[in-house]
């Protein structure tokens, strides 16, 4: 029961009115008169005969609208005829299905769902969806990327939303989840950045730092002590020309190294999708100079002097 503005009965203007929305009347709650009809159910457009569902079917009568798309998810599916006005004289039906959603569309939708489902074998939360659809979205408008392969683009714009997000993948953790090549992958991540002035922060040793060590299920103190190493070494300039994963894996095996929680390079080598031998080169870039790396307050369990030399 509520009352609606601007509608009262007319002998007793203070009384709460009923609404019965089966009937879409309004009616005085003491003297019975009908106020108002033709009352708009706000409630749900569902119905089930299912006795299965316990009285309620979620099925509703369409799929989300998506804004993205030029003709708002709307068509329409001509079922078959059975009747003999839905065949023509040589026996031939009157009324076909035919596609009612445009190319441009049907390229889009392929490529929204290519991206969901990249996106939900790494986890990615919705945000980083959105964003990387609104991207495709903008590529494909501008038709700078003509000739190039849709789910090419699609694995570079979630690259792109990644980073932006700051939450940045590797290129060889969106290609295991794409069936697109790093290279071509690396080709349209260059032309939607120069085609769309598109801006992506660098990337850095902290960005991966967490999400390795975790996978590890290093330590606290042992993470830390690779923040601190990674960070060091780029501030003392002492890993000129290295990526920032490369310089993450190796402040990551030196850390482990030196304390109880040890880790080899192949094991960090499979989660920061690199080469062992580049961990290995940037751990002697940083090795020359560990001594002024390590956090003061960090526990050796192994001396410097006792870590491995490669």
């Amino acid at each position: 029961m509520s009352g609606t503005a601007g509608v009262a009965c007319k002998f007793h203007p203070d009384a709460t009115l009923i609404e019965d929305y089966r009937a879409g009347d309004q009616i005085c709650s003491e003297c019975g008169l009908v106020v108002g009809d033709r009352v708009i159910d706000v409630g749900s457009e569902w119905r089930t005969f299912s006795s299965e569902s316990g009285g309620e079917d979620k099925s509703r009568v369409g799929g989300a609208e998506n804004t993205l798309l030029g003709s708002s998810d709307l068509s329409t599916i001509i079922g078959p005829g059975t009747g003999g006005a839905s065949f023509s004289a040589d026996g031939k039906a009157m009324y076909n299905n035919r596609p009612t959603v445009s190319s441009s569309d049907r390229t889009l939708m392929n490529a929204f769902r290519t991206i969901s489902n990249m996106s939900d074998r790494i986890n990615l939360p919705r945000t980083i969806i959105d964003r990387a659809n609104n991207l495709f979205k903008m590529v494909s408008d501008g038709k700078n990327l003509k000739g190039r392969a849709n789910d090419a683009i699609a694995a570079a714009c979630l690259y792109i939303a990644c980073r932006q997000e700051g939450v940045p993948r590797t290129f060889k953790e969106i290609v295991a989840v794409s069936t697109i090549s790093k290279k071509e992958i690396g080709r349209c991540f260059k032309l939607i950045l120069k085609a769309h002035d598109t801006s992506v922060d660098l990337i850095t040793t902290g960005d991966f730092m967490s999400r390795f060590c975790g996978t590890l299920s290093l330590a606290r103190d042992v993470q830390k002590a690779a923040t601190c190493i990674a960070k060091k070494a780029v501030d003392l300039d002492i890993v000129p020309g290295r990526s920032p994963i490369s310089v993450a894996a190796a402040a990551i095996y030196m850390a482990s190294q030196a304390s109880d929680d040890k880790r080899t390079q192949r094991e960090i080598a499979d989660i920061a999708g690199v080469a062992d031998v580049t961990i290995r080169q940037s751990y002697k870039l940083l090795l020359t100079r560990a001594t002024e790396l390590f956090p003061q307050d960090f526990k050796f369990t192994t001396p410097i002097e006792n870590l491995p030399q490669n």
